[in-house]
Order: C-alpha cells, then sequence, then structure tokens
C-alpha cells in the first residue's frame, strides 16, 4: 500500500504513548487518503446528491448550515470516485482551523466533497475511524496541521502531508472504548442541540401565530372557535385576551386595543464601543464579559452565557452604557445585521451590538422574537457604502405592533419555560463540552486510561 512508504518520513506526535500502544503514519493505517474534485458549486436543481464543502464540517460533527450543494445525478455520477461512505472522516483543508475533521454516519442521501476537503477510509481492523476523528481534533494534532500549512493566499494542508501524521494505535477495543467515551459526551450535546432546536422553532410558531398572522383574532372573526375548545398555540383559557376585530393602522389591519409603537417606546436602545486596545491596563485580567457581533455569530441558540474577550473595570469605565443586565435582548447592528441573543449574564458591548433594555411590562422574549421576524424591516433601515449598518436612532424609530399588557404578560407566561429549558440544554452542554475537551487530549496520549475516564463521567460512558 502506497501509506507504508511514507514510514521513514512520518511527522511524529508531540507526545509519547504508552508502552503497550503503537504508532503509524496514517496512510499505512488507511485504504485512501483523496482530494474532493473541483465542480461549479452553484446549485444543480433539487436531487438526491449534494457537495459537502468545508463550511459543513464541525468539529467532530456535520453542521447543517444549509451551505451544502445540490449537485445532478450525471455530475454525481462523474465523481462518484469520491463518494462519502459512512464511517469515512472527512477533512477540511483549508482555511482556520485547518485540519478539523468528522466522522461520517449515515446519511439521507449521496454525496461528493469538494476540492478542499480530503476523504479518508482506514483499515478499520487496525484504526477505528472515530477515533481518529477524534485525534485529528485534538489540540496536539490541530498544532501540527497549522504548522504543515503552505500556500501564499489560500493556506492549506496537503494531502501527502496528512498520511504522513503518525497516529497513536491503542489496541482496537481501547480505540473503540476512547472514541464511545468521548462520542457519549457529543451525543448529549447534539441531543441538546436539536431539542433547543425544535423549543426555538415552537416558539417562533407561537409569536408568529399570535403577534403576526394574529391567528386568535382571525379565529374568534370567523367563528372557527367555540369557548372552551384550544387552537393550535393558544390554550383555551387565554382565549378571552383577544379580541374579536381587526381595526386599521399604519402597519395594516391589527387587533383592536393593539397599538403601533416604535421599538424605542418598548426597550430603551442602547450600543457600545471599543476601549482603546493599546491600553493594557482595559484589557489585562479582564473579568467583565464583552460581546461582539462575533459572539453572537457562533449561537446554535440565542443565548449568550460567555464571551471571547473581557475588559477591566477600567475598560468598561469608557464605554458609556456600562455594564448591562441578565436579560438585555442583543442585536448585532453590522456585518452582518441580526445576530440575536439574550444575555444571561451581565455584560458590556461594542459597537457593532444594538442593546435592548425592556421597559417596564415588555417581555425581553417578545423582544427576541420580534427582532427575528422584523429581520427585513431591520436591514431595510440600514445604509453603509462598505457594509450595510444600522444606527440605534434608526432602529429605535421602527414601528412595531404593540399587544395589550395582558396578552405580552400571557406570551411570556407561555413561551418563558420553553426558553428556561433551552438555558439549561446550553449551560449542561457548556459542561459537557468543557469535560470532553480536558479528556479528550489525555485519552488519544494515554494520559488517562478507559477505566479512569469512565469514573469521570460517571453515568453517561
Amino acid at each position: 500500500m502506497a501509506g507504508e512508504r511514507l514510514t521513514d518520513q512520518a511527522i511524529g506526535l508531540p507526545f509519547d504513548v504508552p508502552d503497550d500502544w503503537d504508532t503509524s503514519p496514517l496512510g499505512a493505517r488507511c485504504t485512501f487518503v483523496r482530494d474532493g474534485d473541483w465542480i461549479e458549486t452553484k446549485d444543480q436543481g433539487g436531487s438526491d446528491y449534494r457537495l459537502l464543502q468545508i463550511s459543513n464540517i464541525g468539529v467532530g460533527r456535520f453542521v447543517e448550515t444549509g451551505n451544502f450543494r445540490w449537485i445532478s445525478e450525471e455530475t454525481f455520477r462523474r465523481l462518484n470516485c469520491t463518494e462519502i461512505l459512512p464511517g469515512d472522516v472527512l477533512v477540511a483543508r483549508m482555511p482556520q482551523p485547518t485540519g478539523r475533521a468528522w466522522h461520517v454516519p449515515q446519511l439521507p442521501w449521496r454525496a461528493v466533497t469538494a476540492v478542499d476537503v480530503a476523504i479518508i477510509r482506514t483499515e478499520r481492523e487496525s484504526l477505528d475511524p472515530r477515533f481518529l476523528a477524534y485525534f485529528l481534533n485534538s489540540p496536539a494534532c490541530l498544532g501540527i496541521v497549522q504548522s504543515l500549512t503552505t500556500g501564499t493566499t489560500r493556506l492549506r494542508i496537503r494531502r501527502a502531508d496528512i498520511e504522513r501524521l503518525e497516529v497513536p494505535l491503542p489496541s482496537p477495543p481501547e480505540q473503540r472504548a476512547i472514541a464511545h467515551i468521548l462520542g457519549t459526551l457529543d451525543d448529549k450535546i447534539e441531543l441538546n442541540r436539536r431539542m433547543s432546536e425544535t423549543l426555538e422553532a415552537m416558539a417562533r410558531a407561537l409569536f408568529k401565530s399570535w403577534f403576526v398572522d394574529f391567528d386568535p383574532v382571525r379565529a374568534k372573526i370567523e367563528g372557527r372557535w367555540q369557548r372552551g375548545q384550544s387552537l393550535p398555540g393558544l390554550p383555551a383559557h387565554l382565549y378571552d385576551l383577544f379580541p374579536d376585530r381587526l381595526v386599521p393602522s399604519e402597519l395594516g389591519d391589527i387587533p383592536e386595543g393593539w397599538e403601533v409603537k416604535a421599538i424605542g417606546d418598548l426597550a430603551e436602545i442602547v450600543g457600545g464601543s471599543t476601549p482603546r486596545t493599546e491600553r493594557a491596563e482595559y484589557w489585562e485580567g479582564g473579568t467583565n464579559r464583552w460581546v461582539t457581533p462575533k459572539d453572537l455569530s457562533g449561537l446554535s441558540v440565542p443565548v449568550l452565557l460567555d464571551t471571547e474577550r473581557k475588559i477591566t473595570e477600567a475598560g468598561l469605565a469608557q464605554i458609556s452604557s456600562g455594564l448591562l443586565s441578565r436579560g438585555t435582548v442583543l442585536l448585532s447592528s453590522r456585518a452582518p445585521i441580526g445576530y440575536l441573543a439574550i444575555a444571561e449574564v451581565p455584560v458590556a458591548v461594542n459597537q457593532g451590538i444594538i442593546a435592548m433594555k425592556p421597559r417596564a411590562g415588555i417581555s425581553n422574549l417578545f423582544l427576541l422574537r420580534w427582532a427575528r421576524a422584523a429581520h427585513d424591516e431591520i436591514v431595510s433601515h440600514a445604509n453603509g457604502s462598505t457594509f450595510l449598518e444600522i444606527s440605534k436612532s434608526s432602529f429605535k424609530a421602527i414601528r412595531a405592533v404593540a399587544p395589550a399588557t395582558a396578552v405580552m404578560q400571557a406570551f411570556d407566561r407561555v413561551s418563558r419555560p420553553l426558553y428556561l429549558k433551552v438555558v439549561e440544554h446550553e449551560r449542561e452542554s457548556r459542561t459537557l463540552a468543557a469535560l470532553r475537551d480536558a479528556l479528550l487530549p489525555k485519552l488519544i496520549s494515554g494520559q488517562i486510561r478507559v477505566k479512569d475516564a469512565e469514573r469521570f463521567i460517571g453515568g453517561l460512558a
């Protein structure tokens, strides 16, 4: 096999392995390592065939971003030498972080990879593919891969260098046990993510029904509701809160008794700034969370629990809006407009964030759902030559339909438990991810053995 010729050129491990483990160049333990193909990536029409790209590879899991491309059956047949099969390991060859990997489970459709994604197919009797994916995602391996990237404009790792990577080789049963321990944590994180997405979808549907489509009001107008019955998204005991008429307004017909108000009447709108980055006293040792659009962009659900950077008290004093309380709704106001979250911790914000501090009687969940539903309207008020940005003054003048106070309160009571469950999932997933990240390098290097790790994760293993 071609990989066996690479033994003398192997790129060594940065750690020692236990005496009962072996090591080997990756290429010597694979049936093949191949690049994807270069093809036109625009959609070629709906079909059962996909092209997977770097944007679809997360750290250890598939990212269902919708950025995959449909390809025709004809294109697929031409490229079927790179068809992805269950058990393959996909590796991003560029951009940052180059080297991140994904173990492929069963796919609901047939797929090939783009040119910057390598397919690794292991000899499973000696190298478990899920174990390999965890090794490739370990800090030690990612550090090696980063040092091997080449190129003048687009850094990438060469396929030949991937084959030369030395991999640790516990016995196959121990490889599978290590992959199972780490996979148990990742599977729980993934389950939390999916449950949270379902809860979020329910909350968005509830908002749309009550405050966009006015379904409860229309049901009463059209005689589709009888007292004591429930409507989708409306428990029967809330029926009397809704009127039975729609009346004209500047935003079209709205429920009788409701009002059209500027969003600035529903929330205090504030922005932030960036303390001077060259002033160490504003940053070093900082404990105050400081939010930028980047912090919001990585969220799978609109819950902010932490930030990438923190500022000191001296840095906080440079931001006129100060430290915003827990429960503040955050919206990215540029590059791009529309990332959303509720701060579950006190935060300061930079100039790329518009913060909504709910006024008395206004639910922050109403503001959150309104901002998502009104995304196109918000963007329409933005301007800019380099990138679109919406100012605080333009934002707070946007008009919104404000329901009666009792309806606002009812929406909060019904949707709050859904949101709190999402927060619970996010907190648990952060704990699980921290545990996985702590165990991964130690398990992969043999510093911690399987029995010890099983004690750490208790009933999850």
